[in-house]
């Protein structure tokens, strides 16, 4: 069987403290869009999983976890072939390596015949990593707790989107954005109660959920990677549209007016090195 793994963008993100756990509490709106990962997941006797990038072959990737997580709920061997083609650029704030392990468990509760709801597969994503269970709807949701905690929401407008990946490597990337924190950029979710508000409400135009876009990471994105800084003021200089931050970056996105809109921050960055893609939100 073949499944899409989508990325995700965080169209809010706002961290709230940090939790007894050690983990941060966290309340996002989260929102799929069609770039995307391919799984092939077949029947075998013993559980392999392959990539087309060799660094995240077997269990160094978040797949062999989800299935073997899976298989413990039922108490049985974990038997499948999964092949994988990467299509999400890793460590870029989009979520790849969790849609990826959702993508998993949706097939192999398929293949296995388990049956299992998507509300218990849920609690299985959980184990696996904060933003799992998201991509077991996928569509547009809000994130609660470490991110484990998800509700379905109604769909944001579709648009289409400007992503920049910056020629940018960093180590153990999110664990050092989540150390970066000081209360200093935490929030009370304010700002993505009122676009829950702007969804629920039916206003859900273009221009009105620009205006709740808002990361808690955006300001140190900019001090760790000062290139994205760079790349913000060519963009407006050039007189484009606002970058964002991808969760915890360092990719960014846009909501470009107009296909020349979305060709000039491509020219402004070029000079970068940064790749720049046209997608659009995925709905479910």
């Amino acid at each position: 069987m073949e499944i899409k793994a989508f990325a995700k963008l965080n169209l809010t993100f706002e961290v709230l403290g940090r939790r007894d756990d050690g983990y941060h509490e966290i309340k996002s709106i989260m929102q799929t869009i069609d770039l995307a990962d391919q799984l092939y997941v077949e029947a075998a006797d013993t559980l392999s999983v392959e990539c087309d990038d060799p660094e995240l072959d077997g269990d160094a990737n978040l797949v062999w976890k989800a299935a073997t997580e899976l298989a413990k709920t039922r108490g049985i061997l974990p038997r499948a072939k999964i092949r994988l083609n990467k299509r999400v650029p890793v460590a870029m704030g989009l979520g790849g390596g969790s849609s990826d392990a959702a993508a998993a468990l949706i097939a192999l509760n398929r293949l296995w015949d388990l049956g299992i709801k998507t509300e218990e597969l849920a609690l299985v994503a959980a184990e696996v990593g904060s933003d799992v269970s998201f991509f077991l709807w996928g569509g547009t949701a809000l994130a609660e707790g470490r991110g484990e905690r998800v509700s379905p929401l109604p769909s944001v407008p579709p648009m289409y989107l400007t992503l920049v990946f910056p020629d940018i490597t960093v180590a153990d990337k999110t664990k050092t954005m989540y150390s970066r924190l000081t209360p200093a950029n935490y929030s009370d979710g304010g700002i993505t109660r009122r676009m829950l508000q702007i969804l629920a409400g039916g206003q859900a135009v273009r221009e009105s959920v620009r205006s709740c876009f808002y990361n808690a990471f955006e300001d140190l994105a900019s001090w760790e990677f000062p290139l994205l800084a760079d790349m913000r003021r060519e963009v407006a200089a050039q007189g484009g549209p606002d970058l964002h931050l991808c969760g915890a970056g360092p990719a960014l996105f846009a909501v470009p007016g107009s296909d020349m809109e979305h060709q000039a921050v491509a020219e402004s960055l070029q000079p970068r090195g940064a790749g720049v893609y046209l997608v659009s939100t995925v709905t479910t």
